[in-house]
């Protein structure tokens, strides 16, 4: 039998939620099961192998039948991806060739002709109106036929399902995790808390919910369950009407609060009465959100509940009839008046407020005593800070100069970037480091004790993940950040999407950039071919879906960097399509196959951004000569309609610039914290593990290791970050 949940587990853990069944002679399905994972990248553990073998022959084929749909959709394998031109990377023409080839074949057709010769004598042609231009000229099943089989090679990508637990006990475990992160999930993950969350409302329950939007979630599926929802402010009173009415529980976007029933709306109030009567000075955080709180308010209709006074105020302050005074309107009154020292220690109060305004206090400092006693305000309060805010404010500061350098770099909650000048004023270097070296300390206090760890050293530049908001949903995604190496002679990276109402045009395209983020040259529709690349073609519409890829030889690639990104020139947006994604392959030289191998898939990430323009990731050739991928999850605001690479190079370098330039806090930060607190550290160099249980940190979890060890691996990053 299936379970509901099993997709989700084997998305976000890599482990095979053991099936139940009959006992049987199951080995023969097993070993068909584990071919046909390999055939798209994947591979059984010998555990997971064991457990199918003896199990019936039925029991393993319903399992190998679902797996593989899951991991087929997990790498992009799911959709068919043809490419414009059928030999592709082979026999791509000149632009300009192909073009007039295009206006030749409109010219034959007594349909364009007419059109065509108009055109032509105005000077101009449309090639949207040419027929045999950005549609497809050929079926999927002919360009399979053009295509040798891929040559297996050695670098082929080979993901393990290891084995889990009971699919119960596995959605279980997902959910506590994820309920109990340390770090604010994904849009895509907080919808999987969600259905989680419902599941397991009446099992067990993480001890504590620091993420203010994982709690929301799962008080709506309490709430729904006829549980009392866990409330500490009235902003959680907020957050869970934001999810209820299946809005944003972040508050970045306006929610439509939908019309609640009674019972919900007693609920409610009955949470922000008890809130407001026990602290009277939870009010003040109304402010925050005035409007929403109106709206709200409009919702529930407080006036028809006499029994819950202290709600109506919440109301209220919203609407500006009763005064609740916040301890920001006091910083500011201190800051104005030039009492630094006074605003920071009112911030002792609101630790996490106090990290945050940290730059701004220390600006504001005229003397090394005001500077020092910040300091010591922030040392103070910094074991009641969470982890994550602490990790953010050290990565800050090993980011701020005594002088500022160049442009200053933006993402939102969204991933929409930009870049402004930087007014800032400098922070002594002797504060800073004395700040940093304070956080560190208590960062290293708080880790866990580890026993051996032991450390794949390919993760030692993979960024912390301080907020899920920094990754996009996908298959082998990185915090926004990382870097990694890219092995592989030949880089192909592929864009598929698919239009939900109207024609929609999508265009891969690639920046190429030399070491001073100067234009060298570019692929794209308007420039198909290029000193060690090839582009697919345009495809102008996708009612069926549709593929474009750019195929690079790393070897005669010109630049130091090599940007991908995705530009809309037409139609709907990333976030109204049906589906889309972008993703590479790597290949060694000689390896045939179709423009779309599975198993030589190295990531895959989904496009649901919003802005006209996606830059997911960028390439970065080393001193050394290897190239490395640099993690982006970006987004760029772009023109309305017809966006190209031409057009936004200048925008594209500046944030390059400020994403590469950047400092990121590393998964090697926290090694070296644990190393110097004593803890045993050992590289792994991918061959045997150690017998006995160790925690283990890596890109992949090898197989053997002992199962009480504590693995990590970038489906479970967030682990790592601190409580």
């Amino acid at each position: 039998m299936s379970h509901p949940f099993d997709a989700l587990v084997i998305r976000h853990t890599l482990r095979l939620p053991a099936p139940t069944g009959p006992a049987g002679q199951g080995e023969a399905a097993a070993r068909q099961f584990d071919t046909a994972l390999m055939s798209v990248g994947f591979k059984l553990s010998g555990g997971a192998l064991d457990h199918l073998s003896a199990l019936c022959a039925k029991t393993v084929t319903e399992t190998a039948r679902r797996t593989l749909d899951i991991v087929r959709e997990m790498v992009g394998d799911h959709v068919r991806h043809n490419s414009y031109f059928i030999d592709f990377p082979a026999h791509v023409p000149d632009t300009f060739d192909f073009w007039w080839r295009c206006v030749a074949d409109a010219l034959l057709d007594e349909t364009a002709r007419p059109g065509t010769l108009k055109q032509l004598s105005e000077g101009a042609v449309d090639l949207l109106t040419l027929p045999a231009y950005g549609r497809y000229q050929h079926t999927y099943a002919e360009l399979l036929a053009a295509h040798d089989e891929l040559t297996e090679a050695a670098g082929d990508r080979l993901t393990v399902l290891h084995l889990g637990a009971s699919p119960d006990e596995e959605a279980t475990a997902l959910y506590l995790a994820l309920a109990g992160s340390t770090t604010p999930l994904s849009e895509e993950h907080l919808g999987d808390l969600g259905m989680l969350a419902a599941h397991c409302v009446d099992g067990p329950q993480p001890e504590t919910l620091p993420v203010r939007e994982n709690r929301a979630v799962v008080n709506r599926a309490r709430l729904t369950a006829g549980r009392e929802p866990l409330l500490d402010t009235v902003t959680d009173v907020l957050r869970l009407a934001c999810a209820l009415s299946d809005g944003d529980v972040t508050l970045t976007a306006p929610t439509r609060f939908r019309s609640f029933s009674r019972p919900v709306r007693r609920a409610l109030l009955a949470g922000l009465d008890a809130l407001v009567a026990a602290a009277p000075a939870k009010l003040a955080d109304v402010a925050a959100h005035r409007e929403e709180f109106k709206r709200l308010g409009e919702r529930l209709h407080p006036h028809e509940y006499p029994g819950h006074p202290y709600a109506a105020e919440v109301f209220a302050v919203a609407r500006g009839e009763k005064a609740a005074r916040t301890l920001g309107s006091r910083v500011e009154e201190a800051l104005a008046a030039g009492d630094v020292p006074g605003a920071a220690a009112l911030l002792t109060a609101a630790p996490g407020m106090l990290m945050r305004a940290l730059d701004r206090l220390l600006r504001s400092c005229r003397t090394d005593e005001e500077r020092e006693a910040v300091a010591v305000a922030a040392v103070r309060v910094a074991p009641q800070v969470s982890g994550r805010v602490l990790l953010s404010v050290r990565e800050h500061l090993q980011n701020r100069g005594e002088v500022p350098d160049g442009g200053r770099f933006f993402v939102n909650r969204r991933a929409r970037a930009w870049v402004t000048g930087d007014p800032r004023g400098p922070i002594p270097g002797a504060v800073r480091d004395q700040l940093v070296a304070a956080l560190d300390a208590e960062v290293a206090r708080r880790l866990p004790e580890t026993g051996r760890l032991l450390v794949d050293p390919d993760v030692f530049d993979v960024a912390l993940p301080l907020s899920g908001k920094a990754t996009s949903g996908g298959f082998g995604v990185l915090p926004r950040g990382s870097l990694t190496p890219v092995d592989g002679e030949l880089l192909r990276f592929f864009v598929y999407w698919k239009q939900a109402r109207r024609d929609t045009d999508f265009d891969l395209s690639a920046l190429m950039l030399d070491s001073a983020y100067r234009t060298v040259c570019w692929l794209s529709y308007t420039a198909l071919t290029e000193i060690g690349g090839e582009h697919s073609g345009d495809v102008t519409e996708a009612p069926e879906g549709a593929s474009e890829f750019i195929n690079l030889r790393l070897d005669r690639v010109r630049g130091d960097f090599v940007v991908p990104q995705v530009n809309i020139f037409s139609g709907e947006g990333f976030e109204t399509v049906e589906e889309s994604f972008f993703g590479f392959m790597t290949r060694d030289a000689e390896q045939a196959g179709r423009p779309f191998e599975p198993r030589t898939v190295r990531m895959k990430s989904e496009l649901r951004g919003p802005g006209a323009v996606a830059l997911p990731l960028a390439f970065l050739r080393g001193p050394d000569g290897r190239w490395r991928a640099r993690w982006l999850h970006l987004y760029l605001a772009g023109e309305p309609h017809a966006n190209r690479v031409e057009g936004n190079r200048v925008t594209v370098a500046s944030l390059l610039r400020g994403i590469v330039e950047r400092e990121y806090l590393t998964v090697g930060h926290l090694a070296a914290l644990l190393e110097g607190r004593g803890t045993e550290v050992t590289l792994w160099d991918g061959g045997a593990v150690p017998d006995e249980p160790v925690t283990y940190i890596g890109l992949a979890r090898p197989d053997g290791l002992h199962p009480d060890s504590v693995v990590v691996t970038p489906e479970n990053l967030r682990d790592l970050i601190p409580a």
